[in-house]
């Protein structure tokens, strides 16, 4: 009798309260494994999705994301490890969460249907023209979401909708919508299971993604990273000497001379005159780091250590 796919009741759900504990637990394990098989359907969609993104944030605009409880809870998540990981300046993001910050506190269900504080946040952080606004619900009908992504439209942004249900009334207004069609929760409604799994693999490779379109991924390695603690300092030497074949001592001081900066790093191993010589290549070549290997005249697949016959990661 349910109206919408992420309200109705699964297969497996009659009697679940009287089946063993490991009976539950594998019937949980397996609707999860089965909503992370929705996200294959969406790839094109999300391909086109990062795409624009990518456009949006090359050209000086910001991505923004809105959602209420759990989908907004997965949009926290992909929000905030943009900096740390792809070296996306924090300015340039924005978290729009229904209830505000006293949502990570008490995830109350109220403010999801508060349209005023949606077009509230769209205006406060001044979401507009050259922007890109991404707007997720379970349902695709949440009044929240929906409204920042209509008013994040109307102010000029760019739209992505990612929402579980077919003909969610979240994609009607949507430049890019994102259907994540996954099936019934095995607790019916509970959509912080299934639903937002899909979520949060969806959201992980749409600004994967979009961070390779920036040049910020080079064979696998996140080579624009912030190296803002011991981990990501440690990191970012094993990448300069993987990447350009140096030693670990080497690597050190190379990362000194760019200031940290990685890729800059890797140039300078490479022959870049200077750490300033070695970021207008980069310029050049919209910070991505394989052409400008080739500026400087090394063909990347043959510099580059991973291909090299001696390299413990040597490629077949």
């Amino acid at each position: 009798m349910a109206e919408t796919r992420t309200e109705a009741l699964h297969q497996n759900a009659e009697g679940l309260d009287v089946q063993a504990p490991e009976a539950i637990l594998a019937f949980l394990a397996n609707a999860q494994i089965e909503a992370a098989k929705a996200v294959h359907g969406a790839i094109p969609a999300i391909a086109v999705a990062a795409e624009l993104i990518a456009k949006q944030l090359k050209s000086g605009g910001r991505l923004a994301y809105a959602a209420a409880g759990s989908s907004g809870l997965m949009a926290v998540a992909d929000a905030l490890e943009l900096p740390g990981t792809f070296g996306i300046a924090r300015d340039r993001i924005a978290i729009l969460i229904a209830g505000g910050d006293d949502a990570f506190r008490t995830l109350a269900g109220g403010p999801e249907d508060d349209t005023g504080e949606a077009s509230a946040a769209v205006a406060a952080a001044d979401i507009g023209t050259g922007d890109c606004l991404i707007a997720i619900s379970a349902s695709g009908s949440t009044p929240y979401a929906v409204q920042a992504l209509q008013d994040a439209r109307s102010r000029g942004a760019a739209t992505i909708a990612i929402a579980n249900n077919r003909g969610a009334a979240l994609f009607k207004q949507a430049d890019v919508a994102i259907l994540l069609e996954t099936p019934p929760e095995l607790i019916a409604g509970s959509t912080r299971m299934g639903a937002g799994t899909a979520q949060k693999i969806a959201l992980n490779m749409l600004s994967t993604l979009t961070a390779i379109h920036l040049g910020h991924v080079h064979d696998g390695y996140m080579v624009n990273l912030s190296a803002d603690n011991i981990k990501l300092r440690d990191r970012a030497v094993r990448m300069v000497a993987a990447i350009s074949g140096k030693s670990r001592d080497d690597a050190i001081r190379l990362l000194e001379e760019s200031g940290g900066v990685v890729k800059t790093a890797i140039l300078l191993a490479a022959g870049a005159a200077s750490a300033d010589a070695a970021e207008k290549i980069l310029e050049g070549t919209g910070q991505k780091l394989r052409p400008a290997l080739s500026a400087l005249g090394h063909d990347p697949e043959k510099w580059n250590p991973l291909f090299g016959k001696d390299h413990a990661l040597t490629k077949k």
